[in-house]
């Protein structure tokens, strides 16, 4: 209870004051714990901060899991439209504090575990893509898996971190389906009869 409680007044604070302002005394005051307490778990304020983003990762990594086994069976068209889906729900869990976590996880040493986390997203979609090669163009399976692992999670990221303009609620569709449209145009065969640029 104490840690959950650390962890908690940590992302509290990192979104209302930011990094700078989250001091050990600081968190321990919002935690409602001793300093000492607080330095019975965490040595330092960047493993508090460090805790949080692992919270934060591991929620996000269960949203994208569950999508993946839920899309396993289905067409191209339907699985990378709910992946998109799922990609905008897990930004918008609590987007204040991924962006704050997000400028501070080189300065927490938490690089691998997020790389981890693209690997993990990346063999995952590779799998889908494997199974489903009849309905896409591309030779490449694992080149595939990359390219549209990396536009969903760039165009989703970016939308709710940077550009919270175009994600209004009346706005959220119209970004599902364009993304789910440039994805699905990459991995699908041109249709019969299709000319290409010369």
């Amino acid at each position: 209870m104490t840690v959950d409680a650390l962890v908690e007044a940590t992302a509290r604070i990192l979104v209302k004051e930011g990094f700078d302002k989250a001091s050990t005394n600081r968190i321990a005051q919002e935690a409602g714990v001793s300093i000492g307490s607080l330095y019975q778990y965490f040595p330092s304020k960047e493993a508090l901060v460090a805790a949080v983003i692992d919270r934060h990762n591991e929620q996000l990594m269960l949203v994208v899991r569950a999508a993946l086994r839920e899309v396993a069976s289905q067409p191209i068209e339907q699985a990378v439209r709910r992946l998109v889906v799922v990609a905008i729900e897990a930004h918008r869990i609590d987007p204040k504090l991924h962006r704050v976590l997000t400028e501070q996880i080189p300065r927490t040493g938490r690089l691998e575990d997020v790389e981890a986390f693209n690997r993990e997203a990346h063999a995952s979609f590779r799998d889908y893509l494997t199974h489903h090669k009849d309905e896409i163009s591309c030779a490449d399976v694992d080149l595939a898996a990359f390219i549209c692992v990396t536009t969903i999670e760039a165009l989703t990221h970016t939308a709710a971190l940077h550009a919270p303009a175009i994600l209004p609620d009346d706005m959220v569709e119209t970004l599902i389906e364009e993304a789910t449209r440039l994805v699905v145009g990459y991995l699908r065969p041109p249709a019969a009869g299709h000319v290409g640029p010369a």
